[in-house]
């Protein structure tokens, strides 16, 4: 029998992911969508939901509608509709979060209830230390696993590198890159003469961005991102900890999403002139994380071109890895790190790793990390 998938969201990341499970090649065929979760609703089958009624709703949520108006869509809260999955009985599915809010409460649900779960958003993974313990503390009592590799460069295997050098007891001294597709598209149209608002209008347009662009421009989802990496390695610090340089001036942080993609072309100059002295200084503009297990910050930087960060494009990330074994040459991974369909790719991995690790006994924690391997579950 298939594993079953819920999944929580069907935005733009949510409908490419059910799109791809949809088409059952390869050892997708293993899985099989039995609900979706929004706002409005849930859609449910615990026998699996057919390929004609994924596209159908997909097509529907593309459309602008919700999932309570959707073919056998139901009405409810986020929290009654994962009540109504569980009190099924289906107790050995995957949840998914595909969504950018904070879910925490329905991923304790889910994993109280037997489900294993994969995470896009970062926002569980990145919010208050205690509560983050408390989650996998849940995982861990009921012999889950919380995998996550595409809250951090979509479908590059970033967090797959970082848990095994640790599992190998090398020392991960720190992380260091530029872990945003979206910054780095917009600095590379910028570099290449186009105007801020109309870089900004193509990243939204090709969902580079999250909802709202804010929260790429402001660098909190640079922030969090660091923030997931740092606790692997030990940082036991809150969001507030680390050190941020916000692309976003202060009388646009409370206005609404669409007045400031409006008003957008007013930072045109302002973009225009910190390009300009970057480029008479021969240098390249780049948002660059960097991550230790004591401290985070993330910012600009003006980079040289023939600086491996100079040579991005594009939409791709780049992390680099300083350990005790990897120190004179480092570890080095780059690639595309924003778009549906890399991001939805990188979680299915995940579900895919899950169906393939089954329940095998775990073995010893991992130093230093402060979030739990929960690929597996502990042994006996």
């Amino acid at each position: 029998m298939s594993t079953r998938v819920l999944v929580l969201g069907a935005g733009a990341v949510g409908r490419e992911l059910l799109t791809q499970l949809a088409s059952r090649r390869g050892a997708s065929a293993e899985l099989s969508v039995c609900g979706v979760i929004d706002r409005s609703g849930v859609v449910f089958d615990a026998n699996g939901l057919s390929g004609d009624a994924i596209a159908d709703l997909c097509s529907h949520k593309a459309r602008g509608g919700s999932l309570a108006t959707a073919r056998r869509g139901r009405t409810a809260g986020p929290a009654a509709s994962m009540d109504i999955v569980t009190a099924s009985g289906l107790d050995d599915a995957i949840v998914v979060d595909a969504t950018a809010a904070d879910t925490s409460g329905l991923l304790q649900t889910a994993l109280a209830n037997g489900f294993d779960a994969v995470l896009a958003n970062k926002i569980p993974l990145s919010a208050r230390q205690a509560d983050v313990d408390r989650l996998y503390a849940t995982a861990h009592r009921h012999r889950r696993r919380i995998l996550y590799e595409a809250t951090v460069g979509a479908g590059l295997p970033v967090i797959d590198t970082l848990r095994k050098l640790l599992d190998s007891g090398d020392e991960v001294l720190s992380v260091e890159g530029c872990p945003s597709g979206t910054l780095g598209f917009l600095f590379g149209e910028l570099q290449r003469g186009r105007c801020f608002s109309d870089a900004l209008g193509d990243a939204i347009a090709a969902g580079y961005t999250e909802p709202d662009p804010r929260v790429d421009l402001s660098g909190l989802d640079v922030a969090r991102k660091a923030l997931i990496l740092g606790r692997q390695i030990g940082f036991r610090g809150e969001i507030e900890d680390v050190s941020v340089e916000s692309l976003v001036p202060a009388e646009f942080r409370e206005c609404s999403r669409d007045e400031f993609v409006r008003r957008a072309p007013e930072l045109n100059e302002a973009f225009d002139e910190r390009v300009r002295r970057a480029t008479d200084a021969r240098r390249l503009l780049r948002y660059r994380a960097h991550v230790t297990s004591t401290q985070i910050s993330v910012g600009i930087a003006e980079v040289a071109a023939s600086d491996s960060l100079g040579s991005l494009s594009g939409t791709d990330n780049q992390f680099t890895f300083t350990t005790a074994r990897y120190g004179d040459r480092k570890l080095v991974i780059t690639g595309p790190g924003a778009g549906t369909s890399v991001t939805a790719s990188g979680i299915q991995s995940d579900l895919l790793r899950i169906v393939a690790e089954g329940r095998r006994p775990a073995g010893p924690p991992r130093r230093r990390s402060a979030l739990p391997d929960l690929r597996k579950p502990p042994g006996e």
